[in-house]
C-alpha cells in the first residue's frame, strides 16, 4: 500500500499499492570468533566418487538436528555443525529464531548446484544447494508455510559440516534467506494476537506499533464479518530486503509503498501455481516509514492478511476496494473524523471510469483506481450490507473462472450494470 500523506482533519490518506520485487541485497553480518571450534555430526566417509544417497541422508538428518535444535533451545546442538567462519551469524539466527514459537520446523535438500568456485574454496567433497525451510508458528500460521535458504556442506574426516550460508543466495526464491530472522538480532513483541518484529535495539517502537496494529486488528473485525481471530505479524525491520520487497513503485514521483501483506504457500517457491492456497501473510513495513505507522494504514493491509485465506482469485477491484473501505470505515468509527475529502476526489473521477478497476487500470493510475474500487464497495455495502459483500469476495476468491457468473448469482447485476450504478452513487 502506498501512503503519501496521512488523513488527518480534512486531509485524505491515498492509498497505492506496490509490486513484490526481488532485491539483490544481502546483509552480512559479525565475523569468525578467533579461536573458535567447528564440532560437525557424522557422515559417510568421503570416496574418490560421491555417495549421493549417503551423503543426502546425512546431511537431512544435519538439518534436523538443527531444526529440533530450535525448538528445544539448544544452541551447542544447532551449532555443532558449523564452520568458525559462519559461527557468529549461525548464533544471532539462533537466537531469532528462537524468539517465535514453532509448531513445527523441517529443513530439508532440494536441488543441488554446482558452484566450481566452492568446490575450489572448500575441496572435492564442498556440496551446495537449496535448502527448504517448512515451518508453523503458534497463534499466527494457520497451516505450515515454506521458504528457502542455500547451503553449502563440506566433509572434514567423516563429518560434514555448514561451511556456507550466503554464498549462492541468487539461486533462492524471492523470499529466500529473507526472513525476519536472517539479518541482525531482533526482538518480537506480542500484543493479544499481533506479533511485531523489529530490530532489538527498537524494541520500544514494537510496543508502540504493538499497540497501534491491535488498534487496527479490532477494526478490521468489526467491518470483516468473515471468520478472522486477528492473528498477525507486522514486520518492522530497518532492513529494505526484508521479504525481497522495493519500497517505490509507479511512474508519479513521491509515490513511496507504505506496506505490504505478503502472502505465504505450503510449497516449494519454484513449484507454486497460483492454484495453490496462500497458508498465511506477514504484513511488511518501510523501513522508511516504520516510526510514522498509523492506525488506518495498518487496518488496510490487515484486511489483506484477514482475506487472504479465502484464496488466489478474487478480482483486484475487490481485493484492494474492500482493503480501502475498511480502513475509511475505521477511520469514522472515530466521531471527529472523516473522509469527505476523499469521497469528494474520488467523485470527480467517475465520469471517465470504463470498467471495474484490474491490473492494467491499477498500473496506469493507481490513485484514481484505489479510490474507484473503494466507491465501488463503499456502494455495494450500502446496498447490500458487509456480510452480502464479503460472501460476494469470498465466493470470487475461491474460484479461477466465471465471475460474471459469481457477480449476478450475488447481486442479479453484470459487470456494465455495476459499473452504471457505482458512476450514479453519490456516497
Amino acid at each position: 500500500m502506498k501512503h503519501p500523506r496521512r488523513l488527518v482533519a480534512g486531509l485524505v490518506t491515498l492509498a497505492i499499492a506496490g509490486a513484490v520485487a526481488v532485491v539483490g541485497v544481502r546483509l552480512q553480518q559479525g565475523a569468525a570468533a578467533p579461536g573458535a571450534e567447528a564440532v560437525a555430526v557424522k557422515a559417510p566417509p568421503a570416496t574418490p566418487t560421491a555417495d549421493v544417497a549417503g551423503r543426502k541422508v546425512a546431511i537431512n538428518k544435519l538439518l534436523s538436528t538443527r531444526a529440533e535444535a530450535v525448538r528445544k533451545g539448544d544452541l551447542k546442538a544447532f551449532t555443532a555443525a558449523v564452520d568458525v567462519k559462519v559461527l557468529p551469524r549461525q548464533r544471532t539466527l539462533f537466537a531469532n529464531l528462537r524468539q517465535f514459537q514453532f509448531t513445527k520446523l523441517e529443513y530439508s535438500l532440494a536441488n543441488e548446484h554446482q558452484v566450481p568456485r566452492l568446490v575450489e574454496k572448500w575441496g572435492p567433497t564442498a556440496f551446495s544447494s537449496r535448502v527448504i525451510m517448512r515451518y508453523q508458528l503458534a497463534g499466527l500460521d494457520a497451516r505450515p508455510v515454506q521458504t528457502d535458504v542455500a547451503y553449502t556442506f563440506a566433509q572434514r574426516g567423516t563429518r560434514w559440516i555448514l561451511v556456507e550460508d550466503s554464498a549462492i543466495d541468487e539461486v533462492l526464491s524471492e523470499t529466500g534467506h529473507r526472513q525476519p530472522w536472517d539479518f541482525q538480532p531482533i526482538t518480537v513483541v506480542r500484543r493479544g494476537k499481533v506479533a511485531v518484529v523489529v530490530a532489538q535495539r527498537e524494541a520500544a517502537l514494537g510496543q508502540t506499533i504493538a499497540a497501534t496494529a491491535q488498534q487496527a486488528a479490532r477494526g478490521v473485525k468489526r467491518h470483516w464479518p468473515q471468520p478472522w481471530d486477528g492473528s498477525v505479524m507486522v514486520i518492522a525491520m530497518p532492513e529494505s530486503q526484508v521479504m525481497s520487497l522495493l519500497w517505490t513503485s509507479g511512474s508519479g514521483s513521491g509515490w513511496t509503498i507504505a506496506a505490504k501483506d505478503i502472502p505465504l504457500y505450503d510449497s516449494d517457491p519454484f513449484l507454486r501455481t497460483r492454484s495453490a492456497p496462500p497458508a498465511g501473510s506477514r504484513i511488511v513495513v518501510n523501513p522508511e516509514l516504520r516510526r510514522k505507522l498509523d492506525k488506518d494504514l495498518l487496518a488496510h493491509e490487515m484486511t489483506h492478511a484477514a482475506t487472504v485465506l479465502l484464496g488466489n482469485y478474487a478480482p483486484m477491484w475487490m481485493v484492494e476496494g474492500y482493503a480501502e473501505y475498511i480502513r475509511c470505515a475505521v477511520i469514522e468509527d472515530d466521531p471527529g473524523w472523516t473522509v469527505d475529502p476523499y469521497r469528494k476526489k474520488v467523485r470527480k473521477t467517475l465520469a471517465s471510469m470504463k470498467a471495474l478497476p484490474g491490473p492494467s487500470e491499477f498500473g496506469a493510475n493507481g490513485d484514481r483506481s484505489y479510490g474507484q474500487a473503494w466507491w465501488v464497495i463503499e456502494y455495494l455495502i450500502g446496498r447490500f450490507g458487509e456480510a452480502k459483500i464479503a460472501a460476494l469476495y469470498a465466493d470470487l476468491a475461491g474460484h479461477q473462472t466465471g465471475a460474471d457468473a459469481i457477480l449476478k448469482k450475488h447481486l442479479k447485476m453484470t459487470p456494465a450494470q455495476l459499473i452504471a450504478a457505482v458512476k450514479q452513487f453519490r456516497g
